[in-house]
């Protein structure tokens, strides 16, 4: 199913020229009402009427989280207060809130990208949504309510935290769907089990994942534990909450970026220069239908690959790969560049560990050091009498890290149910360093 076919499944030139019209209105937009924007282009030598072509964007400046943090907390945008009838926030846990405005169109057309989202994994006005995001100055919560709301869903506004209720509304209420990350997803399902709670015979059908970065292997554990069908949604507060891009129910390969409304690129995370298509590297976001907020070659940190080629559920705009990490996250040990998913992936792939692991990085003189501590299974806790099999498990993680990442790490099991349990997004890096 495809919830809005006519620009859905737009032809690649006359995308491109929608695209090119809408840029140059924002571009329009920012220059003549936010000052920051005004100040920027003129001092990068560049105007409106330098945009002949989407390839012209290259000769303008990006936009970093800094400039949002320096222009805290109304400073870029792009309408009147009088104009702006919602407000959200990011929690300034590293400095201060990055603030984002909403017209009441803004929150039209967020509304009706969530829709496109639940309709790519295939729901319909007869579902019950049962919405873990955070509700609040957190983005998730309401986007995705506006968005069920949207296709006529029945919409179940839990939010995030209180598990044990929310287990028990799982089983009441019978939604068929649910919203959440993907660690709390896992963390329900391992709460629901421990009250005795069989998790794969509930309602549930579809999961809808997202906001911090997950592996195919972890999808695997989500679907085995609740016996669902795992998407994979991407988006961030500061181009618009969740909506930006979403797997589709034909081959879950991949998001699909609502290139109608925001123009992505593809950027070299040290260089800046601009990558050819397909390339590995920090995506730069252009919102060209945002009016409070409009943003221009955002800089969202955020690493993956952009796949051109078609697909078969008939959509036309181009896919995202699951994001391998933040530009911003990547750890260095010892010169070897890794991102947290990777080590997932690794974890979840040895018998006997569970998805549940901390990151302690730290330092010994000059070198760096990491820790990879990683709960055992309660089979193989049960089991763990013999000094023997604990060292022997220890060890294969040990190579694995070596053989598959070519990292060296300390390697701690810790008993089940011993590292803290998320209930929104998780932090995976402990960072001890002095840096």
């Amino acid at each position: 199913m495809i919830y809005d076919e006519e620009f859905e499944t737009l032809p690649h030139e006359a995308l491109e020229a929608l695209q090119l019209k809408r840029l140059r209105q924002v571009v329009q937009r920012v220059y003549h009402n936010v000052g920051f924007y005004k100040k920027a282009f003129d001092k990068a030598g560049v105007s409106p009427d330098n945009l002949n072509t989407i390839e012209d964007l290259k000769r303008f400046p990006m936009t970093t989280k800094q400039d949002l943090r320096d222009n805290y907390p109304f400073g870029l945008f792009a309408a009147p207060m009088s104009n702006i009838v919602r407000l959200h926030a990011s929690s300034g846990t590293t400095g201060a809130s990055t603030v984002v405005g909403y017209t009441r169109q803004d929150i039209e057309t967020w509304a009706e990208l969530m829709g496109r989202c639940f309709v790519a994994a295939g729901l319909t006005k007869n579902d019950i949504i049962h919405n873990a995001y955070g509700y609040g100055l957190f983005t998730g919560g309401l986007g995705a309510h506006y968005g069920a709301e949207k296709i006529g869903a029945s919409v179940v506004p839990i939010s995030g935290g209180n598990t044990k209720r929310q287990v028990m509304i799982l089983q009441d209420f019978g939604p068929t769907a649910i919203c959440c990350t993907p660690s709390y997803a896992l963390n329900l399902a391992e709460q629901g089990t421990a009250m005795g709670v069989d998790m794969r015979k509930l309602a549930l059908r579809v999961g809808i994942f997202g906001a911090e970065p997950w592996t195919e292997k972890m999808r695997d554990e989500i679907e085995k534990a609740l016996s669902i069908k795992a998407f994979n949604i991407y988006g961030l507060s500061e181009i618009m909450g969740p909506g930006v891009a979403m797997e589709c129910d034909e081959v879950r390969d991949g998001m699909h970026i609502f290139e109608d409304h925001f123009l992505v690129e593809t950027i070299d995370p040290k260089t800046g220069e601009t990558l050819p298509a397909g390339s590995e590297g920090e995506l730069v976001f252009t919102t060209l239908t945002k009016e409070a907020f409009p943003l221009i070659r955002y800089r969202t940190r955020d690493i993956c690959r952009i796949d051109p080629t078609p697909c078969r559920c008939g959509r036309t705009h181009r896919r995202m790969g699951r994001v391998l990490g933040r530009s911003d996250d990547m750890l260095i040990i010892r010169g070897v560049n890794v991102f947290p998913s990777q080590i997932e992936a690794v974890l979840i792939g040895i018998e006997g560990l569970e998805p549940h692991y901390q990151l302690i990085v730290d330092r010994e003189g000059s070198l760096d050091t990491l820790e990879v501590q990683v709960e055992l299974s309660e089979k193989q806790f049960a089991g763990a009498d013999e000094i023997k099999t604990l060292q022997k498990l220890e060890n294969r993680l040990r190579k694995d890290m070596k053989d598959y990442l070519g990292i060296t790490a300390k390697i701690k099991l810790v008993e089940p149910k011993t590292i803290q349990r998320s209930e929104g997004k998780i932090s995976r890096v402990v960072d001890k360093r002095n840096l």
